[in-house]
């Protein structure tokens, strides 16, 4: 059996890892190797700002995978508008092309899971095989 390694704040001990992932507006290839540079420094910047882990990011040309350890009294939903938000607004203020091609740079949803229950390199070997796809 594996040892749970958990983190804390000043009232919780918590081990929370989401599996999330997210599309451009009308799943548009628009990720390309610049924006996706660009867009990992801002998600792990988020991420830095408000205790919250990446354990493994992949970006492809038309969604994103992110594995993330999150305080739980922050909130997922919180850290994934925040990530969405910044980097909708960097990005296409630092990228003209993507106002041109999508009038919002992501969908209003997203797909989230906890993987509580299935071994974190599992979960960590899938999201780097999307990669392959």
């Amino acid at each position: 059996m594996s040892k749970i390694v958990s983190k804390s704040n000043r009232n919780v001990f918590y081990s929370c890892k989401y599996h999330v992932v997210w599309c451009p507006k009308y799943r548009r290839k628009v990720l390309g190797e610049d924006i996706a540079a660009r867009l990992s420094t801002i998600i792990c910047e988020v991420c830095q700002e408000h205790e919250a882990e990446v354990l493994t990011l992949e970006i492809m040309p038309e969604h994103v995978h992110l594995l993330v350890e999150c305080d739980p009294q922050f909130g997922i939903h919180r850290l994934v508008r925040l990530i969405k938000g910044r980097s909708s607004r960097l990005l296409r203020q630092e990228f003209p092309a993507l106002r041109r091609k999508l009038p919002t740079l992501w969908t209003n949803s997203y797909f989230v899971s906890t993987v509580g229950g299935a071994p974190l390199a599992v979960i960590k070997q899938y999201i780097e095989n999307q990669k392959g796809q």
